[in-house]
């Protein structure tokens, strides 16, 4: 075989970071090197390719027909590179990857099945992004989530996880079984400001029950589902929670749903980039999140 011609490897390395991230500064916070130097090997390459692999646009590089093709080959090409380094050393190279999604459907539902990743994949490392906020998934703040909302997102594949059935739950200890006794309850509140989806509250399902004198704006109010739902478990008054989010305690009788009606809120949704979706770690964590007992691919 003759002697390979290949430009620059760091160059090569940078452009598939920036064509991965569409952005050099987030592939300069990947390689720990400057938005400037990812700027140059970028530049770099495409003098010694002659053609343009970026199309630039304020706040995104976006890939030219040469840059897609080009990102491709390199994508399996590093990924191939990695499996082989993996192989012959006899120890695995650990993958971090993080994901995004609320308090509650952190704690509530997903971490209990943690150890069916770490058995199936002990060499990637997760790390769980708590927040009601959506986040970026750049591959820096976060690479993959669980949304609730209508599963469109641009640029991301979203695939359906849960629904998302709202319901009035409570203490048996109330002994509440008619919507009339509500006015004599505190009504337990969800509210958070950083929520993207309409909200589900007392108020919405108030306009389907039309309870006599029942004030949706009194009670007590939390900003985290999970202490909204201990409140409901201590009797403490009728919380209007996600009944996907609150099977265990119906299943074990620590909270009942004695009355309708219930409402449908927008599900949850399983998102990734669609740039990212043949990753082997993103398709791994994928595959384990939908397996997780309880959501629509378990049933």
């Amino acid at each position: 075989m003759g002697r390979r011609w290949l430009p620059s490897l760091s160059a090569l390395r940078g452009f598939e970071a920036a064509a991965r991230h569409e952005s050099a500064k987030q592939a300069a916070e990947e390689l720990s090197v400057t938005a400037t130097a990812i700027s140059h090997q970028v530049r770099a390459l495409e003098e010694a390719l002659g053609v343009s692999l970026f199309v630039r646009k304020p706040r995104q590089l976006e890939l030219t027909s040469q840059g897609r093709e080009l990102q491709q080959v390199l994508e399996t090409a590093f990924d191939s590179i990695s499996s082989t380094l993996e192989r012959i050393s006899g120890a695995p190279c650990r993958q971090a990857i993080t994901l995004s999604t609320t308090p509650a459907v952190a704690v509530r539902w997903l971490l209990s099945w943690v150890c069916m990743l770490r058995d199936s994949h002990p060499d990637i490392d997760l790390r769980i992004h708590a927040s009601h906020e959506p986040v970026a998934l750049d591959g820096v703040t976060a690479d993959i989530a669980i949304r609730y909302g209508d599963g469109r997102w641009p640029g991301l594949v979203a695939e359906k996880l849960l629904d998302n059935t709202f319901i009035p739950a409570c203490s048996p200890h109330l002994a509440l079984n008619d919507p009339a006794q509500l006015p004599q309850h505190s009504l337990i509140h969800f509210r958070n400001q950083a929520a993207a989806s309409a909200p589900i509250d007392w108020a919405a399902w108030q306009k389907q029950a039309n309870v006599p004198g029942l004030d949706v704006s009194a009670g007590l109010v939390f900003t985290d589902e999970t202490h909204a739902v201990s409140a409901a478990v201590g009797a403490q008054g009728v919380a209007l929670m996600s009944r996907q989010l609150i099977e265990d305690e119906l299943r074990e009788g620590r909270l009942v749903q004695s009355f309708g009606p219930e409402l449908e809120g927008k599900p949850f949704f399983l998102v990734y980039p669609e740039s990212r979706k043949n990753d082997p770690t993103i398709r791994a964590v994928r595959d384990w999140v939908m397996a997780v007992p309880g959501g629509l691919c378990s049933l």
